[in-house]
């Protein structure tokens, strides 16, 4: 049986998820289905899955991602096994910054199939993360959840597309609480910056219709207002609805120069009229 992500969930870097089970159950009680540890975690992360398991009920959490180049798929069949008793649990894995970790890509996806061939854990309580179409058809034919990350609902529709039904599609999208367009920008350029030293995700943007001037000088307008969903928290909440209405089966929600993300959070779930879909 496929893991249940719920409509909505919440994306944040592992590292600051440590001693949040009290917002962990919160974010549950708010409707949220998924909590996802980003950043790249490496097997060390099964002790933070394990901490919020333990203080939640239903809510499903997800790595985002496992970096197949550093962390060896033996470790993560070990760290799986010891939360096979829960059906909460999805191991995601993905290439994530191998760039900046030092190896060189000679093959992501001849690296990625051999990984999936070395794990033992149930399709369907693996994620990949998926930006390409190979990558996406390979989501389909060996995981259960394909993850794309900092996309548009416009490359939503595209994916939905190329992995067919029967596969759970949960895109990242970044958000930002914010009325000023400047300050928006400013904040959404920040989280952006380290994405836009990466060949995975700007080669993305530009298969999807963005140009070498959109990624000069920080990003341009309307690569961040396509990427970063900014403004009052109707128009965010409204963002989050077009990736459904474009095929996601649900969006992870990352919370961006926020002060209070807890607080951003609590905002955006009041605001969301559509947590089921019935």
């Amino acid at each position: 049986m496929t893991v249940e992500l719920g409509r909505y969930g919440v994306w944040d870097r592992v590292a600051r998820w440590a001693g949040r089970g009290e917002d962990a159950a919160e974010l549950e009680e708010l409707g949220f289905g998924a909590l996802w540890l980003g950043g790249s975690p490496d097997v060390g992360v099964m002790t933070a899955v394990s901490d919020l398991l333990d203080a939640t009920e239903k809510i499903t959490v997800a790595t985002a991602v496992v970096n197949v180049w550093t962390t060896p798929a033996g470790e993560v069949n070990d760290g799986y096994r010891a939360l096979a008793w829960t059906d909460r649990f999805l191991v995601g894995i993905g290439t994530g910054n191998g760039e900046l970790a030092g190896e060189v890509h000679h093959s992501p996806y001849q690296k990625l199939i051999h990984y999936l061939d070395e794990l033992d854990v149930p399709r369907d309580r693996l994620a990949l993360a998926a930006l390409g179409p190979r990558l996406l058809r390979l989501a389909a034919a060996r995981t259960s959840v394909a993850h794309p990350y900092l996309v548009t609902p416009d490359y939503t529709a595209r994916a939905r597309e190329a992995i067919g039904v029967g596969v759970l599609l949960a895109p990242e999208q970044h958000v930002v609480l914010e009325d000023d367009p400047a300050r928006a920008r400013d904040l959404g350029r920040e989280a952006l910056a380290e994405y836009l030293a990466r060949t995975d995700h700007t080669r993305n943007w530009l298969r999807n219709g963005f140009t070498e001037d959109d990624l000069a000088g920080g990003g341009s307008d309307r690569l961040v207002d396509a990427l970063v969903a900014w403004g009052p928290v109707e128009r965010v909440a409204r963002r989050l609805r077009e990736h459904h209405e474009a095929g996601a089966d649900h969006v992870a929600v990352q919370v961006v120069g926020a002060a209070d993300a807890q607080r951003a959070l609590r905002d955006l779930a009041a605001a969301l009229d559509d947590w089921s879909d019935c």
